[in-house]
């Protein structure tokens, strides 16, 4: 059997085995590492010693959300931003470097929630899930395309119970469009169209397409930021408030932009609903800059035929107006949105809310009961699969497709040409200047 080497570890797994081995992490039986009786972990009836990386702004919410377990470690390398955190979990060993906390700690832990910037999730998860550890970890799942498919295959390698954040999937709206969708209410669909605002507040608007060049200027590192260890993986940039702490989602060097922040989550009903995997060709358009990430961007991908189900087109617009279609065809102007286009009718969708259209041909529709069962919350989802071994809606292998899928659309764009796209070897076909995007180089002294 051919060794595959990883990082610059020699794996004995073959190059089919990791390329295509996560595939099937959708049927297999997870066994708990309690269950296999490993060291440190709790029985099913028992609670879980949980270890949080990254634990202020969205890791703090992460880290409550397994509040009903043992919460053991927490990691930060920003103690003022995690300070409210920490004094909530005052008997938790308290660590700046998650390599250090999981050397230390890992005998003592099940699990790992990780909720730092993109750039740090598969360094974390990766070393984590290496030792053994479940793993509920932030969207996007990944930072690059290789490390998606990385973490998922050590996900199967392991038998581990993995969830990604996107905390939507546990609610009834989506749960109520996917029945919808699948029972044929609007007939075949062979399109979907994904649109976000360009702010937070208010509908899509024409932004100025300019983007910002790194900062010249050097401020001080606070004091109580490690910004070396903030940096991890990623390529060196001097400290500024413009990456962090919150900022950082903006530059290529540390995540991919509006669509890497919600791709994950608008496109999720589309994959759950029309059981989507891997795309077969992705292109996009918008600004690009060596820096910054885009404003604005158009993204289209085509998927194949999945068993009965016809070959689908996605469209993904993010930081513009809204797409034409939406007023040509009398579409509700929804700031954020879902639209499926079936052979009988459409479907919009947002996170809270869905309406059949147009209004007028469903006006005497009558819904199926619900057949999807209610979440009993998503990381709630996570914390009981690792106690039994029972399934989780986000696993990631489905979470790492997705993610997949979302980084391409940034692949295409920064390339600029029309990705055709062979994921069983994880390659754009004829496209070499893609492979520096796939997988990244990391910095010095940081590896997978």
């Amino acid at each position: 059997m051919k060794k595959e080497k990883i990082s610059g570890k020699t794996s004995e797994l073959s190059r089919r085995e990791f390329l295509g081995g996560a595939a099937a992490a959708a049927v297999f039986t997870i066994v708990p590492r309690h269950v296999l009786g490993g060291a440190g972990c709790s029985a099913p009836s028992e609670k879980l010693n949980i270890a949080g990386i990254g634990v202020g702004g969205r890791g703090a919410a992460d880290v409550n959300g397994a509040a009903s377990e043992n919460i053991v470690a927490l990691c930060d390398v920003e103690e003022k931003r995690a300070a409210q955190t920490f004094e909530r979990y005052p008997k938790a060993k308290k660590y700046k470097d998650f390599r250090k906390m999981l050397d230390e700690m890992h005998n003592k832990i099940d699990a790992v929630v990780i909720g730092t910037p993109d750039h740090t999730h598969a360094p974390a998860g990766v070393m984590a899930m290496k030792l053994g550890k479940h793993c509920y970890c932030e969207k996007p799942l990944t930072h690059s395309v290789y490390e998606a498919r990385l973490m998922a295959h050590i996900a199967l390698k392991n038998n581990l119970v993995t969830q990604m954040g996107t905390q939507i999937h546990a609610g009834s709206n989506y749960r109520r469009v996917v029945e919808l969708v699948q029972m044929g209410a609007i007939g075949t669909v062979r399109e979907v169209h994904v649109w976000l605002g360009a702010n937070f507040s208010g509908p899509p608007k024409p932004i100025n397409m300019s983007q910002p060049d790194a900062p010249s200027d050097r401020p001080a590192v606070p004091e109580t930021l490690d910004w070396d260890l903030w940096l991890g993986p990623a390529s060196y940039r001097p400290y500024h408030p413009t990456y962090a702490p919150f900022g950082w989602r903006y530059w290529w060097n540390f995540a991919n932009g509006q669509l890497g922040d919600f791709f994950c989550h608008y496109c999720d009903l589309a994959f759950w609903a029309l059981k989507l995997r891997h795309p077969i060709t992705v292109e996009a358009e918008g600004p690009v800059h060596p820096e910054s990430a885009a404003r604005w961007t158009i993204a289209r991908q085509e998927y194949p035929a999945r068993g009965d189900l016809p070959p689908v087109t996605l469209t993904w617009y993010n930081g513009g107006g809204y797409p034409a279609f939406v007023k040509e065809n009398n579409v509700p102007q929804w700031g954020n949105a879902v639209l499926f286009i079936g052979s009988e009718g459409m479907l919009i969708a947002d996170y809270n809310q869905h309406k059949l259209l147009p209004e007028e041909k469903f006006a005497d529709f009558k819904r199926p009961d619900p057949y999807i069962p209610e979440s009993i919350g998503h990381h709630r989802e996570w914390v009981e699969a690792c106690k039994t071994g029972g399934p989780t809606t986000c696993n990631f292998d489905y979470s790492g497709t997705l993610t997949e899928a979302a980084l391409l659309c940034n692949v295409a764009l920064r390339t600029g040409k029309k990705i055709i796209w062979d994921a069983k070897n994880l390659k754009a076909i004829g496209c070499p200047e893609a492979d520096v995007f796939i997988r990244r180089k990391y910095r010095q002294g940081w590896s997978l």
